[in-house]
């Protein structure tokens, strides 16, 4: 249980690989930029109770591996961190801005996918195993006795 995160009311283990792009793949994520671009996800992060576990900023994208609490919903999750690094970025940084003049600096849309110690068979396994004597297919009610 050494991996577990607790809240008040919750004892979790969520782990998501997220990446985004740059609108139009621009390789602008360089330099100052970068730098900014990896100490806002830091404070938004923060705020959010979110563990950067493994993060990388490329040229062109960024990639985070991250422990969410189950209160936060990934699509909220990306949505803040875009949106808020995004308006901080271009007012920032002017020739970004001008690059950039429809105000848009992520590209739309993101990859997630969900990370665990158990894989998908092992927990069909154990779910299919609650109780073997009742084989009904994909989705069990078990019989209190």
């Amino acid at each position: 249980m050494e991996n577990y995160r607790k809240t008040s009311h919750s004892l979790y283990d969520l782990k998501y690989h997220i990446v985004w792009i740059t609108k139009y793949r621009k390789k602008v994520l360089v330099g100052e930029v970068a730098h900014r671009v990896r100490e806002l996800i830091r404070m938004i992060c923060k705020q959010q109770d979110v563990e950067i576990i493994k993060g990388h900023v490329s040229s062109d994208h960024v990639h985070l591996f991250v422990s969410v609490p189950p209160h936060l919903s990934v699509s909220d999750l990306v949505k803040k961190l875009k949106g808020k690094s995004s308006w901080k970025i271009m007012s920032e940084f002017k020739t970004i801005s001008k690059q950039y003049w429809g105000r848009h600096f992520w590209g739309r849309g993101y990859f997630a996918a969900s990370s665990g110690n158990v894989t998908d068979e092992v927990i069909m396994e154990y779910i299919k195993n609650q109780d073997v004597n009742r084989p009904d297919g994909d989705f069990t009610i078990s019989e209190d006795k």
